[in-house]
């Protein structure tokens, strides 16, 4: 595992659970927005597994769980046995993932080794491959993993990230369409975090963002805000 940040404690990320963050370095993608710029492109300082799990093995009987988010953490060779070591420790894990390895989150669901799954979904599969910040993509891989996640049998959300340079609503209609079904779906609107990957972008105001609210409620239980 290639980690680049451990967070000790956080109560917001992992419904229910208090927990820590494990950050992974690298990414499949290379959206312009991205917040988390430093460990996509691996810039940062490493951290050992082993540190990691130590930390773990402390913090027993007082965290829940752990995020292990990135960065994409599905693109990392040895996933599956970290996530194996977190569980012999008792702790419930939840991932986040851009959904572009479905063999990787179907493995991992079929094992039984999550308890809670965030997905991105980007945009409206036509602008998929310019948000995302490639030129071409294989849509077939995102769509294959939100029905891998519509149909488990744990708990999970689907995030979408606004901003007025990539969606309108075109672009919601299309996501609602595409995620209609789904149990939960977030809304979070741009917000700069000093480490972008590059350009600049324009979040929505309140009204806009509760218009694109309405329009995915027309096909997913839980609509939520960030």
């Amino acid at each position: 595992m290639i980690i680049q940040g451990l967070q000790k404690l956080t109560v917001l990320d992992f419904p229910g659970q208090v927990a820590c963050i494990v950050f992974t370095a690298g990414c499949s993608f290379r959206c312009p927005f991205c917040h988390n710029a430093t460990l996509v492109k691996g810039d940062g300082e490493s951290i050992s597994e082993d540190e990691v799990l130590s930390y773990l093995k402390k913090r027993q009987g007082i965290l829940d769980g752990v995020v292990i988010t990135g960065g994409e953490p599905t693109i990392q060779k040895d996933l599956k046995q970290f996530i194996l070591k977190i569980k012999n420790l008792g702790y419930k894990v939840k991932l986040d993932t851009n959904g572009y390895h479905p063999e990787v989150l179907e493995d991992l669901l079929n094992e039984g080794l999550l308890d809670y799954v965030a997905m991105d979904i980007k945009n409206s599969k036509e602008r998929y491959a310019v948000t995302v910040g490639l030129q071409n993509i294989d849509v077939l891989r995102i769509e294959r993993s939100v029905e891998l996640l519509k149909n488990c049998s744990i708990p999970y959300e689907f995030r979408v990230t606004t901003m007025q340079e990539f969606h309108s609503e075109k672009e919601f209609e299309a996501i609602a369409e595409w995620a209609k079904g789904a149990k939960k779906i977030f809304i979070q609107s741009f917000k700069d975090s000093g480490d972008i990957l590059c350009g600049t972008f324009t979040p929505f105001d309140d009204a806009k963002i509760a218009d694109f609210k309405q329009i995915l409620a027309k096909t997913v239980t839980d609509v939520e805000s960030r």
